[in-house]
């Protein structure tokens, strides 16, 4: 049996040869698994190991970032980019009216400090102005009062003036003046009209006493006396005032007593004639 001739320079069979470097991307092109590819591009050298280790974190990082951007772009969400924009201001609306909701609330609950002050009509001036200077002999009316126009209240009452129960307090001052002042005299010490009045309160012994202001002794009587000119359309002095009310000038006053009126006038006030008499006969 004659053997078939092999030719020296064909083997048999070959051995399994190590991929090298140069074939290295040509096997990752055929099919190659990445694990193996990843093996082969580790380096064999250790000085080499930071720069791969380097090199795959950068890669890492970008392959995140693309991710990242492809997945929030608003393409990806379906969403118009105007919409986002709108939608974005509707959020901002909504919390700015809900921060503007609180703080309307929070201002509904403050107590309110800015009530205007009260204004006082002319019996009601002319009231304050007589219950302050009848309560104590050392008040005053400032020179700085324009006594063309309404006093400030401020000055000649002694309660707030912007509280909610100022109305009632002023028409509870305005009649507590009146009952214990119920015939008020402002007067000129230097006067003779004002000695004739003075005289006939003074034979009526009243109770309680007529209360007696000398305008022209005082220290404010420049502010003092046109106010009173303003409030009774007095133009001169003096002024009686009986339950608040002005009698007129002195010849009314004259009429008036001559005719008894003036008597009667004084007992609706409230004042009691000849009362300081009686007291004396009880004791």
């Amino acid at each position: 049996m004659t053997l078939p001739r092999v030719s020296s320079c064909t083997p048999l069979y070959e051995q399994p040869r190590t991929p090298s470097a140069s074939t290295l991307p040509l096997a990752m092109a055929l099919g190659h698994p990445i694990s193996h590819f990843l093996a082969a591009l580790q380096p064999r050298k250790p000085r080499y190991r930071s720069t791969f280790l380097v090199l795959t974190a950068l890669m890492i990082f970008i392959t995140y970032i693309l991710v990242a951007r492809t997945i929030l772009s608003p393409h990806t969400l379906h969403l118009d980019p105007s919409a986002t924009d709108q939608m974005t201001a509707r959020l901002e609306s909504i919390q700015n009216s809900h921060i503007l909701g609180k703080l309307g609330s929070s201002r509904k609950h403050k107590p309110s400090y800015q009530k205007l002050q009260i204004k006082l009509d002319t019996a009601q001036e002319l009231a304050a102005i007589s219950s302050f200077l009848a309560s104590l002999p050392q008040n005053h009316i400032p020179p700085s009062v324009d006594p063309s126009v309404p006093i400030d209240p401020q000055l000649v009452l002694d309660f707030g003036t912007h509280s909610s129960r100022a109305e009632d307090e002023v028409r509870a001052m305005v009649n507590d003046v009146w009952l214990q002042n119920p015939v008020f005299l402002y007067s000129k010490r230097y006067s003779s009209v004002s000695r004739e009045i003075k005289a006939i309160l003074a034979d009526m012994h009243l109770k309680p006493a007529p209360t007696i202001i000398d305008v022209d002794t005082r220290d404010d009587a420049d502010v003092l006396t046109p106010i009173l000119a303003r409030l009774t359309s007095s133009s001169e002095l003096p002024v009686l005032l009986i339950g608040g009310k002005y009698v007129g000038s002195i010849e009314n006053i004259r009429d008036l007593h001559n005719s008894g009126d003036l008597r009667i006038l004084i007992t609706a006030s409230g004042a009691v004639i000849e009362g300081t008499k009686r007291g004396k006969r009880r004791k």
